[in-house]
């Protein structure tokens, strides 16, 4: 946050409340070894005004730290948990909410085959972004796959290979025939490739479900696990369905632990020699299935 804090107005008790206030990172950091520096993806501002570094992609010198560039694409996106219509208070509340639109994405360099780089990554508002990192992040392409919300849209975690970028659907809110759905983006252009939707009716409630946790590519297939348990395998030249299973179901645990399944959020599939491990169980201010598994899946 590049800007110093100033006064702004007290609050009921007389506390003095300061502004802007700093813009959370909850998605890992990517290093460019190339050009000496690291990108971050940030959320929300806490108070008014909301910083230019909020909602933004920045960059970071790898050496140093210092601020090289910031490209926010949401401005003035001031949001605290606790302040909507029904608040108690708003004594400690910013005078406009924005929509909550964080990144919480970590951003994805990949290199285009005429050589140049992009960043690509997506974000709660439903939208998949494509930056130029030699043009202090300028815009080269934004492409919508979600309504967007603030419990995303794209939420946790992209994916991208050397041709397509992937963007998990959550919109879970929307119902069924909205929530959850898997796109393939074109890196260069931002054109879609392929996607795939869940095939729910608007009266199946059971059916709804969410892709919001993070998602991990391997060359040929893409995984991504959602809110009714369910992990896919999807071929990534087509988004055909290869392999899926329920992970929402009770399992027997090599501890001896009784075990059961349930939502998959949070963090994505970790796929390492031959194997591929994925949590389930993840319930989250007051959706999704709990439960306390972590599986591991091997190729037979």
């Amino acid at each position: 946050m590049p800007d110093t804090p100033k006064k702004l107005k007290k609050n009921s008790i007389g506390t003095q409340l300061w502004g802007p206030a700093g813009a959370a990172i909850w998605s890992s950091p990517t290093i460019d070894t190339r050009r000496g520096l690291v990108y971050v993806a940030t959320g929300n501002a806490y108070n008014d005004p909301a910083a230019e570094s909020s909602d933004a992609v920045v960059a970071l010198d790898l050496k140093t730290g210092k601020l090289r560039w910031a490209k926010q694409v949401t401005p003035r996106d001031t949001y605290v948990v606790g302040c909507g219509a029904n608040a108690p208070s708003r004594d400690n509340c910013p005078d406009d909410m924005g929509p909550d639109f964080d990144f919480g994405n970590s951003p994805i360099l990949r290199r285009l085959p005429n050589g140049r780089s992009i960043i690509t990554l997506g974000q709660k508002s439903g939208v998949a972004w494509g930056l130029d990192p030699d043009k202090e992040g300028a815009v080269v392409w934004q492409h919508r796959v979600g309504k967007g919300s603030a419990l995303g849209g794209i939420e946790w975690g992209s994916a991208a290979d050397d041709q397509f970028g992937y963007f998990p659907v959550a919109d879970l809110q929307f119902g069924p025939t909205e929530a959850g759905g898997l796109y393939a983006l074109r890196l260069a252009t931002g054109e879609e490739a392929w996607h795939w939707r869940p095939n729910c009716q608007a009266t199946d409630r059971a059916c709804a479900q969410a892709n919001s946790a993070a998602i991990s590519v391997i060359p040929g297939v893409v995984f991504s696990g959602a809110t009714n348990g369910m992990l896919r395998a999807y071929a990534t030249a087509d988004g055909r369905v290869i392999w899926e299973t329920n992970t929402a179901q009770e399992f027997p645990t090599v501890n001896g632990v009784p075990g059961k399944g349930g939502s998959i959020n949070g963090p994505g599939p970790v796929i390492a020699g031959g194997m591929l491990f994925t949590n389930s169980g993840y319930a989250y201010i007051g959706f999704g299935q709990p439960g306390n598994v972590l599986l591991a899946y091997g190729s037979e």
